[in-house]
């Protein structure tokens, strides 16, 4: 609860900086926001390590296939870092690279997800048959 509370607040002051800076000086306003951008990841990215944690705890016990665990993972972890990357294209005025880069991370994803894909067909196949 106080993590949340510390993002919120740091939040608020980036756009009161963002608002003051694009007042005196507008060039400098996409660096501000990416910089707090950064900041604010590194505080999630800490949130994550306890979300980490526990699934290793669950994987443990529950003898799930960790090649698969693994893969979703890293699908959720280009999920994420591509939609906070499109943000930061599109706050920048760029958001025709950010459209760009949205696409990448969707093919990404489809091209991570395909060992997924054959093991559930592999599934259904064997329950057919």
């Amino acid at each position: 609860m106080l993590v949340i509370i510390k993002l919120i607040g740091i939040a608020l002051a980036l756009v009161v900086a963002v608002v003051i800076i694009k007042q005196t000086k507008p060039e400098l306003a996409p660096i501000v926001l990416m910089a707090g951008g950064v900041v604010l990841s590194l505080y999630i990215v800490d949130m994550l390590e306890e979300v980490f944690g526990v699934f290793t705890k669950i994987l443990e016990a529950t003898k799930i296939n960790t090649e698969l665990f693994v893969i979703l993972l890293k699908i959720v972890g280009i999920g994420y870092l591509t939609e906070f990357s499109c943000g930061l294209c599109n706050d920048s005025g760029n958001s025709a690279i950010a459209l760009k880069l949205q696409l990448a991370g969707k093919l990404t994803i489809f091209i991570m997800s395909i060992p997924i894909i054959s093991k559930l067909i592999d599934l259904l196949v064997e329950l057919i048959n």
